[in-house]
């Protein structure tokens, strides 16, 4: 059973960086196309970014030119970098499958605030 491991979270003020990595068992990373998802109180949780599994990348708009997902297949791992952080990106942060979700992982919690 696949485990997505969600880290990098923390607490930052308005105009912050932070960068997330995601991992998870067997080669599911570099296989398939995984996004980053976040997930705010009390609503939905939704898509922010993909990266294929050919490491093109998709944006949500309301990341666009701020994030930047990346794959580092020799490791394992997805990256968010999220950089000029805002009040609104406060979230739980969660790393899936972008098709056919899986089990989620526990996420990792972004707080951005004065």
């Amino acid at each position: 059973q696949v485990q997505f491991v969600e880290s990098g979270g923390g607490l930052v003020q308005p105009g912050g960086s932070l960068r997330l990595s995601c991992a998870a068992s067997g080669s599911i990373l570099r296989t398939y196309p995984i996004g980053w998802y976040r997930q705010a109180p009390g609503k939905q949780r939704d898509l922010v970014a993909f990266i294929s599994s050919t490491s093109v990348p998709i944006y949500a708009d309301s990341v666009k030119g701020r994030f930047t997902i990346s794959r580092d297949n020799a490791k394992n791992l997805i990256f968010l970098q999220m950089n000029n952080l805002k009040t609104e990106d406060t979230a739980v942060y969660y790393c899936n499958r972008r098709y056919d979700q899986l089990e989620w992982g526990q996420g990792t919690q972004v707080t951005v605030s004065s």
